[in-house]
């Protein structure tokens, strides 16, 4: 059976693709790659009378990979959800997969599910095109993974009567305003700084008149922060940085 089927991927789609046998399933080894070059490789194995072709949920762990957060948030599931739609494939415990009903269909089969896999991937340079918002739903995805209570772009109005719109309102036995700085750029990096600055200064006699704290996360994953950014932020807010998440909860909890 593998040498026919190896035959057929051979027949149907070229010797880019080949074979060998794992376990109780046959690798085939593409030519395609996901975004940081890894090699994308298809399982197949026979299930009664048709065939499974599926990524063994290799994509969405390389997805997951690719983000702080274990937790997908509720625009990435949408994404993915589309992806399979449009290529009609399947999404079977966190395995992107195909049933192929006739061997004469294995290669258009095969070619239709590594489509699916490169859109799937794709979606990380969306996170990266959006950083901004990507890193706002990282931030969400791990309160709700770590159970933490909080208002989403919540308006605070300041002494200057200027209304406010922070990221995120933390209700602890203290209560923590969160602002998410991140962009790709150094001179909006210098633009967004002073905008939270002016924030939290504006926003400053609401630590005086009850038990508030400020936190700045800033997106350091890019290369556009200076250390004057911090610098200006630290002295009125919690600085965190979001390689290290768990410094968030630290914060809130201490």
């Amino acid at each position: 059976m593998m040498k026919l089927t190896c035959q057929r991927v051979a027949e149907q789609v070229g010797m880019l693709f080949t074979c060998s046998e794992v376990n109780q399933f046959i690798r085939i080894r593409t030519p395609f790659l996901y975004p940081d070059g890894d090699i994308i490789d298809v399982f197949l194995k026979e299930n009664g009378d048709h065939i499974i072709l599926t990524d063994l949920g290799e994509t969405l762990r390389w997805l997951r990979m690719q983000t702080i957060t274990s937790r997908r948030s509720q625009k990435q599931n949408a994404l993915i959800a589309d992806v399979c739609m449009n290529h009609n494939v399947e999404l079977f415990k966190g395995m992107i997969l195909v049933r192929v009903q006739q061997l004469s269909d294995l290669g258009v089969m095969l070619m239709r599910l590594c489509q699916a896999l490169l859109r799937v991937s794709d979606i990380w340079f969306t996170f990266r095109n959006q950083s901004f918002e990507s890193i706002i739903d990282e931030v969400e995805a791990y309160l709700i993974e770590k159970r933490v209570r909080y208002d989403r772009n919540v308006k605070v109005l300041g002494r200057s009567t200027r209304s406010w719109n922070v990221d995120f309102h933390i209700f602890q036995s203290t209560t923590y305003y969160v602002s998410v700085l991140s962009t790709m750029n150094s001179s909006v990096a210098n633009k967004l700084t002073d905008t939270i600055l002016a924030q939290w200064i504006d926003l400053s006699n609401l630590k005086v008149a009850s038990s508030t704290r400020f936190i700045s996360v800033f997106d350091d994953t890019t290369e556009a922060w200076r250390e004057h950014n911090f610098r200006q932020l630290e002295e009125y807010s919690e600085i965190v940085y979001w390689s290290r998440p768990e410094r968030l909860l630290e914060e809130i909890a201490g």
